[in-house]
């Protein structure tokens, strides 16, 4: 199950915020949620809920929704 939906809860876990607020215009530190802290429990909720190791460099480069889901593609998920 790779959903967008999968993908916006793990969003809404890490910054403890409602799912419905999770869309791909998201982007790094346009909420007061995303902040660097957050961002480093993000990774972790997306390393736990798709079994991967994020490499530190595409951390870096983790700054919205959409760039993650362009993340998760060279790890082979293909969120729809």
């Amino acid at each position: 199950m790779n959903t967008i939906e999968q993908l916006h809860g793990a969003f809404a876990r890490a910054f403890e915020i409602p799912v419905e607020e999770i869309n791909d215009q998201l982007e790094y530190q346009s909420i007061s949620e995303w902040d660097s802290m957050s961002h480093l429990v993000l990774v972790q909720e997306l390393e736990s809920t798709y079994n991967i190791s994020i490499e530190m460099e595409d951390i870096l480069e983790m700054g919205s929704v959409a760039k993650i889901r362009d993340i998760l593609k060279k790890y082979g998920y293909e969120i729809n």
